[in-house]
């Protein structure tokens, strides 16, 4: 049995909700989808119990009515696993990862920030990656985003000179 294998089936056998869940893409490249109500305790169980003691990244996605975060971590053998969770996009509601990672705080802000997550526990700081002054409630990750319309060119700039 290969140490990808043993991960999947010590996962199944700690949350049998995870059976069929848990994918090996290749040697040393797994993911696991993870039902928003046993995120925290899958979570917890990965970075404490199982090995999985370097976050790589976190990943936020839009996928249309929900919206994903998508954590990445690995083992000091080389092994990345990728933790999937979705949440509604009108509830997006996740809890902080920082007591397990502190570094997590850059990538839950940015979650915050371009997508909208709510991150509870975050730990209060600045704005990442957007100015403070970008506006309450725009998130322009989202799929539904619009910038808003630039202001009308100038009329000396509308027209082109002719290349000759």
């Amino acid at each position: 049995m290969t140490r990808e294998q043993c991960i999947e089936q010590d996962l199944t056998g700690t949350f049998p909700f995870l059976e069929g869940a848990v994918r090996i893409q290749r040697p040393r490249r797994m993911f696991v989808d993870v039902p928003r109500e046993h995120f925290g305790a899958v979570f917890e169980y990965l970075a404490r119990e199982s090995g999985f003691t370097i976050l790589c990244a976190i990943t936020g996605l839009d996928q249309g009515g929900m919206l994903a975060a998508l954590y990445h971590l690995a083992q000091e053998t080389g092994i990345v696993l990728t933790v999937t969770v979705a949440v509604p996009k009108e509830a997006p509601v996740l809890p902080t990862v920082t007591g397990y990672f502190p570094a997590a705080d850059a990538y839950e802000r940015e979650m915050v920030d371009l997508l909208g997550m709510d991150v509870v526990g975050l730990p209060p700081g600045p704005r990442y990656p957007l100015p403070d002054d970008w506006p309450a409630g725009e998130y322009p990750l989202r799929k539904d985003w619009r910038s808003p319309e630039e202001a009308p060119l100038p009329e000396a700039e509308k027209e082109l000179p002719d290349a000759d």
